[in-house]
C-alpha cells in the first residue's frame, strides 16, 4: 500500500479532531476553517515527463530490461514529489508540482543501482534516493534545475543474512521498519528501532538520516546499531565494517551515516539485533514542572537504572494531551496536570523488574508521582499517531509543524526557553499567536533532545509564515548552543545552519568527499551541502 499522497500514512486512519480541540483552535488561536479543499489527485496538473527516450531506454536496461520499473506516469511522479513536512503537504494540497521527478526508477539490488547511476551520469540526470518518503526537512527536494530521477528502493526489501551467533543482520535499504521487525521476529530477534515514522520509514532512510527511535534510551540510536554498510556511488562501491570495532583508521561508516544520499546510495546495512523482549511495560509519572522532570530524567540517564523508553512533556504539551495523541484534548479540564513523563521497560522479566524498581526510587526521590500504567500504555498505543493528528489539524485550517534539537544537560533550560520564545515572538508579531509545546524525546548521559510542536492560525501565506518562524527558531538554536537537528536530518531546510555548525573547514572536507564519490554532483544536489 502506498502512503497518502498529500498527507501521512494510511488514509483509513485519518480521524477528525474532537470538538474540544476545534473549539480551542478557534477561541485561543483564531483558527478558521480553510475556504478551499485540497485538490484531489486526479486534478493535479503535472507536465509531461521531460525524460528523453534514449535516457528511458538506458534506465530500463539498467533495471534488467523491465519497462515497468521505469515509471513516468503522473501518479507515480506525484507520489515521489517532496516529503512529508507541513510545507511539503501544503504545497502538494494546493497542486504545486514544481519538484516532481522526471521518472521513478525501481532497481533490484546493488548492481542495478550502480547501473542506474551510470545511466544517469551518461544522460545528465540527477538522482534522489527514495525510501519511505518520510523526510520532513526537504531531503527529497533537490536543487532546482534539470530533470531528476527518484530512485525508489522498495524492491530491495530482503533480509540478506542473519548471524544468530554474533547477533547481526544484513538488511536491504528498502525494507520498511515493520517488515524488518517481522522478518527478524521469525527468528526471535528485534532491531528495537521505533521512530515516530516507524510504519513507513525504511532501513536505508534510518542510516541516511541518523534516525533515533523512541526506545533509544534502551536500544540506542540507529547509527549506534550500524556495524557495516555498502554504498553504491557514481565512482564505484564502498564497503565498510569488517568487525564490530576497529582501529584501522577513521571509521568510514560515519561518512555514510547521515549523508542523506548526497554521497551514494545505501544498498545494504549490517546492524546489531537483540532477542525480542519477553516483557514490555509502559507507565506514567508526573512532575510539578518541566525543570523538575528534566532533572529526574538526567539522574536516570547519568546514574541509572536506565529505562528503555524515557520521555517528558512540558506543561503545555501535557495539558493539551499531545503525549497521548489518540486522546488529545482529554486533559484540558486538568490545569494542574503538571508534566507527564512516559517511562517504558522492555526485556526479560527479571531485568525489567529490576530496572523498574530502581527507576521508581529515583523518580520518587526527584519529586515524581506515579501515575499508573494507563498513561504509558496509552502512549504506546498511540505512539505513531502524531503525524495523523498533524493532518487533522491541517484539515481544520491550522498550521501545525514540528522541529527538534539537542544539547548538553547544562544548556537544556536555556535552549528550551530560547526556541519557545523565538517561535512565540515571531508568530505573535505576525498576528497568529501560537501554541508551542515541547517534550524531551531522547536522553543521554551528557544531554538530551528537545522536540517542539507548534500550532497556530495559517496566515495569508502559510508556507512563508512557517519559514519565518523556522528561521527564527533555527537562529535561536545555534545561539543557545544546540545542534540544528537531532534526528530529522539536514535536507535543504537545515542546510544553511548545518554549514555554520560544521564550520568552513568541515564543509570543505565534506565537499572533498562528495567530489571523490560523486564527481559530477549527480546525487541529491543541494541537500546536506550547498551546490558548488
Amino acid at each position: 500500500m502506498d502512503m497518502l499522497w498529500n498527507g501521512w500514512g494510511d488514509p483509513a486512519r485519518a480521524t477528525p479532531l474532537p470538538d474540544t480541540v476545534t473549539g480551542l483552535l478557534r477561541d485561543m488561536l483564531g483558527v478558521e476553517p480553510s475556504d478551499r479543499d485540497p485538490l484531489p489527485l486526479e486534478e493535479i496538473d503535472v507536465p509531461d515527463s521531460p525524460l528523453p527516450l534514449a535516457a528511458r531506454r538506458a534506465l530500463e536496461s539498467a533495471v534488467g530490461g523491465r519497462p515497468e520499473h521505469v515509471r513516468t506516469d503522473a501518479e507515480s511522479r506525484i507520489r515521489h514529489t517532496r516529503g512529508k513536512s507541513t510545507p511539503d503537504l501544503l504545497r502538494m494540497r494546493s497542486g504545486d508540482t514544481a519538484d516532481t521527478p522526471a521518472a521513478v526508477v525501481l532497481p533490484d539490488g546493488h548492481d542495478e543501482v550502480l547501473a542506474v547511476l551510470e545511466a544517469c551520469a551518461e544522460h545528465g540526470l540527477t538522482v534522489v534516493p527514495f525510501g519511505g518518503g518520510t523526510s520532513v526537512v526537504g531531503g527529497l527536494a533537490p536543487r532546482p534545475g534539470g530533470a531528476f530521477v527518484a530512485l525508489d528502493l522498495r524492491r530491495m526489501n530482503r533480509l540478506l543474512e542473519l548471524d544468530e551467533v554474533s547477533r547481526t543482520a544484513r538488511l536491504q535499504p528498502g525494507l520498511r521498519a515493520p517488515e524488518a521487525e517481522a522478518l527478524l521476529a521469525e527468528h526471535g530477534h528485534t532491531l528495537g528501532h521505533f521512530p515516530q515514522s516507524y510504519e513507513w520509514a525504511t532501513v536505508g532512510g534510518f542510516a541516511a538520516t541518523r534516525s533515533s527511535g523512541q526506545a533509544s534510551a534502551g536500544h540506542g540510536r540507529f547509527d549506534e546499531m550500524v556495524l557495516g554498510l555498502t554504498l553504491a556511488t557514481p565512482a564505484g562501491t564502498l564497503v565498510t565494517g569488517s568487525a564490530p570495532r576497529s582501529a584501522a583508521g577513521p571509521d568510514l561508516r560515519q561518512l555514510v551515516l547521515g549523508s542523506e544520499g548526497a554521497f551514494g546510495v545505501v544498498t545494504s546495512v549490517t546492524v546489531r539485533v537483540r532477542p525480542a523482549p519477553a516483557v514490555r511495560r509502559y507507565e506514567g509519572w508526573r512532575f510539578a514542572s518541566f525543570d523538575a522532570g528534566a532533572a529526574a530524567l538526567r539522574r536516570l540517564a547519568q546514574d541509572g537504572p536506565l529505562p528503555t523508553v524515557l520521555r517528558l512533556s512540558d506543561e503545555t504539551e501535557t495539558l493539551v494531551g499531545l503525549a497521548q495523541p489518540d486522546a488529545v484534548g482529554a486533559a484540558l479540564d486538568q490545569p494542574d496536570a503538571g508534566c507527564l513523563a512516559v517511562v517504558g521497560f522492555e526485556g526479560t522479566e527479571q531485568d525489567t523488574a529490576y530496572r523498574r524498581e530502581g527507576a521508581a526510587a529515583v523518580l520518587r526521590a526527584a519529586g515524581g508521582t506515579f501515575a499508573g500504567d494507563e498513561p504509558g500504555e496509552r502512549w504506546a498505543h498511540g505512539r505513531y499517531a502524531a503525524p495523523y493528528l498533524r493532518d487533522s489539524l491541517l484539515d481544520a485550517g491550522a498550521l501545525a509543524e514540528t522541529l527538534e534539537t539537542a544539547t548538553y544537560w547544562s544548556r537544556v533550560p536555556a535552549l528550551y526557553s530560547a526556541v519557545r520564545d523565538a517561535l512565540t515572538a515571531t508568530l505573535t508579531e505576525a498576528g497568529t499567536p501560537p501554541l508551542v509545546m515541547c517534550h524531551i524525546s531522547h536522553v543521554y548521559e551528557n544531554g538530551a533532545s528537545l522536540y517542539f510542536t507548534v500550532v497556530c492560525a495559517r496566515g495569508e501565506d502559510p508556507v512563508a509564515h512557517w519559514a519565518r518562524a523556522k528561521h527564527a527558531a533555527s537562529e535561536a538554536i545555534l545561539a543557545a548552543g544546540g545542534t540544528i537537528t537531532h534526528h530529522h536530518g539536514v535536507g535543504t531546510d537545515h542546510r544553511d545552519w548545518y554549514v555554520r555548525e560544521a564550520g568552513p573547514l568541515g564543509v570543505q572536507a565534506l565537499r572533498a568527499v562528495k567530489r571523490s564519490l560523486d564527481p559530477a554532483g549527480l546525487l541529491n544536489p543541494g541537500v546536506l551541502l550547498p551546490a558548488d
